[in-house]
């Protein structure tokens, strides 16, 4: 008899503000998202890193986790992630210490090494310290070191942090991270649900190039998708099209809060617009679950992943929490068919 298949599912919230809403109120629609998918069996909650941005309230993104965390209680939280070359590895490494000396066992660090901003942004938050992140190997390792037991005669440590077992994650759109998380064997990420022109060749690069590590014993992919549930497919297509009008407002220079929806998105943009944006968010399932299902199994069966991280900007909170209650049913079906098919066991991470 095969082995049974698991594979896992969580959420990426980047706490969207949204048209006439406040940062408050962004911050507290997360925590009652990440609330509800703590009942729905979600299995980690991360939120991102982002800097000036009007429709983005997440760019502290310790304080966002820790105020996520707080709020559940069984839920991993964490970070989607942090982009290092904005911090001083040290700084990373007592914030997340003291997450999780506050919350044991419930912290994840996702690191980026793209400054989350555009580069006047990006001076303004780490000054001379660079932004380039060109030096984020050796940040990383830096991080790393500040994570283990300290040393006889260590003169700098992380306080909280030396010693605690907080999982690193490598996120990437490309294969530079790819390639570090397979030579240091962490998990990888890969930012599919915004940026998917190079899925294929970071993935074959990962698996291919993995060397098991004391952080995991073999590859674990973890990639983003858009989710956008409804209770029909044009109910469904109408709250993408809040997300499509923020990615519009991107590529036009305009960063704005997010949209309402609208009925008809193709009146809103010219083709090559049009093109652009549906390339930037090819990998979205969008539908009625019977939709989200096919949808769901067809990019299963293309990426193989270990664990799929879904993402929705949905203007309507209610229609957000609607959202990703359907999800997490489709996600359930998904894993009761394939464990009946059987298959080799994933790791849990």
């Amino acid at each position: 008899m095969r082995a049974r298949t698991t594979m896992l599912y969580s959420i990426l919230d980047l706490s969207p503000i949204v048209q006439g809403g406040t940062a408050a109120q962004a911050l507290r629609n997360s925590l009652d998202l990440a609330q509800h998918a703590e009942r729905w069996a979600y299995h980690r909650y991360w939120v991102a890193e982002h800097h000036n941005m009007p429709g983005i309230a997440s760019a502290a993104t310790s304080v966002v986790i820790q105020h996520i965390a707080a709020g559940t209680s069984r839920i991993r939280v964490g970070a989607g992630g942090i982009m290092l070359p904005n911090h001083a590895p040290l700084a990373i490494a007592e914030q997340f210490g003291t997450l999780e000396s506050l919350h044991p066992g419930r912290i994840d660090l996702g690191l980026g090494r793209a400054p989350g901003s555009d580069q006047l942004t990006a001076r303004a938050l780490r000054r001379n310290l660079g932004s380039s992140g060109d030096s984020f190997p050796q940040d990383l390792l830096e991080l790393q070191a500040f994570f283990r037991p300290v040393a006889p005669d260590q003169t700098l440590r992380a306080v909280p942090g030396a010693g605690l077992n907080i999982p690193i994650y490598l996120l990437g759109s490309s294969d530079f991270s790819a390639r570090l998380a397979a030579e240091l064997g962490l998990p990888f990420a890969f930012a599919s649900h915004f940026a998917p022109d190079y899925i294929q060749v970071a993935l074959q690069l990962y698996r291919e190039n993995f060397k098991p590590s004391e952080a995991l014993a073999k590859p674990h992919v973890m990639i983003g998708l858009n989710v956008f549930a409804a209770d029909t497919d044009a109910a469904a297509r109408r709250l993408f099209s809040s997300m499509q009008q923020q990615f519009l407002n991107l590529i036009r220079g305009k960063p704005g809060e997010l949209q309402p929806p609208v009925d008809d998105v193709d009146e809103l943009w010219n083709p090559a617009e049009a093109a652009y944006v549906q390339r930037m968010l090819h990998f979205s399932a969008v539908g009625e679950p019977a939709t989200i299902r096919r949808e769901l199994e067809t990019f299963i069966e293309q990426t193989h992943p270990d664990e799929i991280i879904a993402t929705g900007h949905i203007y309507d909170h209610d229609a957000r929490l609607r959202s990703f209650e359907l999800a997490a049913s489709v996600f359930a079906q998904i894993e009761a068919t394939r464990n009946e098919a059987g298959g080799t066991v994933s790791q849990r991470v």
